[in-house]
């Protein structure tokens, strides 16, 4: 969707304007999510402006649903699975109003941050356990090796959480080129760790919980980039905080191709092949591959086009340090 596409589309001005500051940006939005869920996720955004609700109620609400689709997944029969489907979708829809009432109404946390991303991975914990069940109720082969679609779970769920990851941490590094600090969610792990140890474990239990969590999540993220945490170091020695716009651009344009990996890795990749192996070939463990395989593949040409990019980058900035030096 464009900006000519939302000035055709018969509403009026201020009301485009309020739907486009709704989006993250249109370098990072998935053409699926401009036609269907981000339209329904504004219009859930405003009815929960209008109530009052914070983004964080939408988050928590979204989990309920999600844990509802996987129990509909549990059940050997088209009809429940259908309403399983609807489910997920409604939770989608939901983590969507999340973010768009956020950038509406500036109800930005860390604290909704880390439940926005969590929200999505208890979804899929419910729907890898009703997957297992199931299995081991309806397939031969999982019926007598019980444990085998358990394994198999566990090893998909941990490539999930990665997948997840990397691709969230290589959009918000495009986001904070395209938008600045303000625009983009990045984080830095030594200042988070600062944070987590400065909290109380008797006062502050659960503040420092989520602390740790996050700034884990954030160290796992930087060991697996070390081109790019290389690249933000060469950034910070020659620019300080104040990168030149010619230099954002050319991040951008460089960056900008990659973005389409980190969409295939997200949510509606997944629902897809979900929905494909639930519905259609009625063998849910197909999802399992499905995550290990093809998107694990993905994920490895992500990270290593991305690494290349940041390595690039990183060497004609020392390059050019060096030239600075010496004359």
């Amino acid at each position: 969707m464009t900006d000519d596409t939302l000035s055709n589309s018969g509403t009026s001005p201020k009301k485009k304007s309020r739907y486009k500051d709704s989006l993250k940006s249109m370098d990072t939005e998935e053409t699926f999510d401009l036609i269907f869920y981000r339209p329904i996720g504004y219009m859930w955004a405003l009815l929960a402006k209008r109530l009052g609700i914070t983004p964080n109620v939408i988050t928590i609400a979204s989990i309920f649903l999600g844990i509802g689709a996987g129990v509909c997944f549990y059940f050997n029969n088209l009809w429940i699975n259908i309403g399983g489907v609807i489910l997920l979708v409604w939770a989608d829809s939901f983590d969507s109003a999340d973010g768009q009432l956020a950038r509406m109404t500036g109800q930005y946390s860390r604290l909704g941050r880390i439940l926005d991303g969590l929200s999505g991975e208890i979804w899929f914990a419910a729907i890898y356990a009703a997957i297992c069940l199931r299995e081991n109720h309806t397939s031969h082969f999982f019926m007598t090796h019980l444990w085998a679609i358990w394994i198999f779970a566990i090893i998909t769920g941990f490539f999930h959480g990665l997948q997840a990851a990397m691709a969230d941490y290589y959009r918000q590094f495009h986001l904070f080129f395209l938008k600045g600090k303000e625009g983009s969610e990045l984080e830095t792990a030594a200042p988070l760790w600062e944070k987590f140890h400065s909290l109380s474990w008797k006062k502050e239990f659960f503040q420092k919980l989520v602390m740790g969590f996050y700034a884990n999540y954030t160290t796992g993220q930087e060991k697996r980039t070390p081109w790019m945490q290389k690249l933000r170091k060469a950034i910070k020695d020659k620019y300080g905080n104040h990168i030149p716009a010619d230099f954002r651009e050319k991040f951008r344009r460089m960056s900008l191709p990659l973005m389409k990996y980190t969409n295939i890795l997200s949510f509606n990749t997944r629902s897809f092949a979900l929905f494909a192996a639930i519905l259609i070939f009625r063998m849910p463990w197909l999802y399992f591959a499905f995550e290990v395989i093809v998107l694990n593949i993905i994920l490895v040409y992500m990270v290593v086009r991305h690494e290349h990019l940041c390595k690039t980058l990183t060497k004609e900035l020392t390059t050019s340090n060096s030239t600075d030096k010496a004359l």
